[in-house]
This record gives structure tokens, C-alpha cells and sequence, in this order.
């Protein structure tokens, strides 16, 4: 896999502290910390390209509702399901759905 800058981050932050911890600040398993790593990941590569950029290299993106967030946020918040007692996640949950920043299944 050839040196990308993203991968290149997520190593550092491994050597850093540990696979295990640079996966909790992504928001993946180790395991696929490890397999993105060793080249060997079959997975969403760009999903956890974006998680990278957010938690370990703050890129942002504008979100209609929340104005300037992590990139890794604006994928967690789309994976939310709506809760229709919060008016926050209803807000949220309906921007995402039309939202030029959402990921395709």
C-alpha cells in the first residue's frame, strides 16, 4: 500500500500510544487499525480515511446543524438513528438525510 498521508498519521499515533487506543479515537476495532496498517483491510477504506482526518488530523466539514465539526463526528452523527424526544437528533437526523457532507452506504 503505497505511504498516504492519512496512514501515515494513524501510525504515528500508534507508535504514540497504542493500536488499541488509536482505534477508540477513531472510533473503530483494533483489528481494523491493524488491517489498514498491514495494507490487508477489505473494509471502507474512505470511512476510515475521514475518521483519521477528523480525530487525528482535525479536518472539519460544515454541518447545517451543528456548523464546523470534525469530519469523524458528521460520520457518527449520520449513523445515529433519529430520536424523536431530542430535538437536537430530530434537527440532525433530518439535515443529514439530504446533507452534500453524507457518506453513501
Amino acid at each position: 500500500m503505497p505511504a498516504v498521508d492519512w496512514i501515515e498519521a494513524l501510525r504515528a499515533e500508534c507508535v504514540r500510544t497504542s493500536q488499541a487506543q488509536a482505534a477508540r479515537r477513531i472510533g473503530r476495532s483494533a483489528a481494523v487499525v491493524n488491517q489498514v496498517l498491514k495494507g490487508t483491510y477489505k473494509g471502507n477504506l474512505r470511512d476510515v480515511e475521514a475518521r483519521v482526518r477528523g480525530a487525528l488530523m482535525r479536518a472539519t466539514l460544515a454541518c447545517p446543524v451543528l456548523g464546523e465539526i470534525p469530519t469523524n463526528r458528521c460520520l457518527d452523527e449520520q449513523a445515529r438513528p433519529r430520536a424523536s424526544t431530542n430535538p437536537l437528533r430530530v434537527a440532525l437526523y433530518r439535515a443529514c438525510q439530504t446533507c452534500p457532507n453524507r457518506r453513501k452506504p
